[in-house]
């Protein structure tokens, strides 16, 4: 038996995994959880503790606390819905550090403490005010915050979802988030979102109701009365680097009257330009190292069954035209291209969109040519994690974490417009086209949205007419 000094109580075991004493007893008698009984209590050592730990990948959610170090570096900023921290290692990289990250979800902040122990970590924005804040960051009185950046939560505001905006309480913590900026008053501000944003419904100014791309002036409008000048555009991580074609709108608000340049492209799809060609999905996975174990979802035998007719770069309309219905079953009859169902890979282009979990129907993200999905490791390697990055959780936890996550490249690309201006350089904007859309910057996506307004007016009057 071990010493008596290292064994632990039931409640000193719910106390460290902060679970409920029930919960813990729950765990010894399914064996779980190795423990002796002792007189009337159950006892387990510090070692069975860790072994059920890491038996179990339990994520142990850690408290919020300041930053560890205090001095301040050149340029201090801030991270909200820091997530896994893709946006966070970008900036970095950049040179942009982030003293304190706000982040609810228990998976992420392990991965914030596993990996980045030093930073200030908060968990709801609504229970700090901004003067709390900069004392868990170590920012002293006086000192400006240069930049506050982050991606509330998209679930609001996506094309695939319901899109309430802030009707939703996630839409709420948006509005929060803008009030911290509103109160901080940073120099800059970077708002990371999805493309559905552009064109979310809501309310606006004399409108009989909501509007396409009402959400956005909402937020544009709270940010030009803190005094900020705001460009915009929907970005595809493939022209930054990423070897993913991801589109997400950034963002950037500078107090005063000058806007920050848009974001400058490093690749281009076939490397026309100057630039170099898009990274691929093979260019990604021949990077990986040798012999490296990979942890994966199994897709059900069902569907499996059809992969292994399907080559690199097909999808489930490669199927033999009789089983085509089999296997999509009611998805059949939906609108729409349905490429997602059933798709396999392609090695010679960037990766689609990392979603939360590769084995949905609707997004599935097929290895090329194994018969199952992109593993973990593949995941955040195609997103640009360092390598030795540790993402916590469970499987499901973290593909999660890292299909949420902006790609590094990216978030290297909005630090290098932040520093480029605060170096006084500016970029003139040649029409590039960032994404498959159009009118997605600040300039062209007003004359649709004030056309969108006079005629959201004139309908309002109309209906106080009759």
């Amino acid at each position: 038996m071990v010493d008596t000094q290292d064994l632990l109580t039931v409640s000193d075991v719910a106390k460290r995994l902060k679970v409920t004493v029930q919960s813990v007893r729950l765990l010894i008698r399914d064996g779980k959880l190795r423990a002796e009984r002792v007189g009337s209590q159950w006892l387990t050592s510090q070692v069975d503790l860790q072994d059920y730990i890491g038996s179990f990948n339990v994520v142990i959610e850690p408290d919020d606390h300041e930053r560890l170090s205090s001095d301040v570096p050149p340029i201090a900023a801030l991270s909200f819905f820091s997530g896994a921290m893709g946006l966070d290692i970008g900036m970095g990289n950049a040179g942009i550090k982030a003293l304190l990250a706000c982040e609810y979800d228990k998976a992420c902040r392990m991965t914030i403490e596993k990996n980045n122990p030093d930073i200030a970590l908060i968990g709801d924005i609504a229970k700090y005010s901004a003067e709390e804040m900069l004392k868990m960051a170590k920012i002293p009185p006086g000192r400006k915050v240069d930049v506050i950046f982050g991606g509330p939560p998209c679930q609001a505001f996506s094309t695939a979802g319901r899109r309430k905006a802030f009707d939703d309480e996630r839409g709420n913590v948006f509005l929060r988030f803008l009030g911290i900026i509103s109160d901080i008053k940073p120099t800059y501000v970077v708002i990371e979102n999805v493309r559905g944003l552009l064109s979310t419904p809501f309310p606006y100014k004399g409108s009989a109701g909501p509007i396409k791309g009402g959400a956005l002036m909402e937020i544009l409008d709270r940010l030009r009365a803190m005094g900020y000048s705001v460009s915009f555009n929907l970005y595809n991580a493939a022209y930054f680097g990423a070897p993913q074609a991801r589109e997400r709108v950034v963002i950037i608000g500078k107090l005063g009257n000058e806007k920050v340049s848009y974001l400058q492209p490093t690749h281009n799809e076939n490397g026309a330009g100057g630039l170099k060609p898009w990274r691929t999905l093979k260019d990604a996975l021949d990077e990986l190292p040798q012999g490296i174990e990979h942890h994966y979802i199994e897709f059900p035998e069902a569907r499996l069954k059809y992969y292994r007719m399907l080559n690199e770069g097909q999808c489930w309309k490669n199927l033999p035209q009789d089983m085509q219905k089999e296997a999509m079953g009611k998805s059949y009859y939906l609108g729409g291209g349905k490429t997602g169902f059933l798709r396999r890979l392609s090695f010679s282009k960037p990766s689609p969109t990392l979603v939360t979990n590769p084995t949905m129907p609707a997004t599935d993200l097929a290895h090329p040519v194994e018969d199952r999905p992109l593993s973990v490791e593949e995941y955040a390697h195609i997103q640009g994690f360092p390598p030795g990055w540790e993402v916590c959780g469970s499987l499901l936890d973290q593909y999660r974490q890292i299909g949420n996550a902006v790609p590094i490249k990216l978030g290297e690309a909005i630090g290098r417009a932040i520093i480029d201006d605060m170096d006084g350089i500016k970029h003139e904007y040649r029409g590039f086209k960032y994404s498959r859309y159009k009118d997605t910057d600040e300039v062209s996506w007003a004359k649709l949205m004030k056309k969108q307004i006079r005629k959201a007016s004139t309908e309002a009057k109309l209906e106080d007419v009759l």
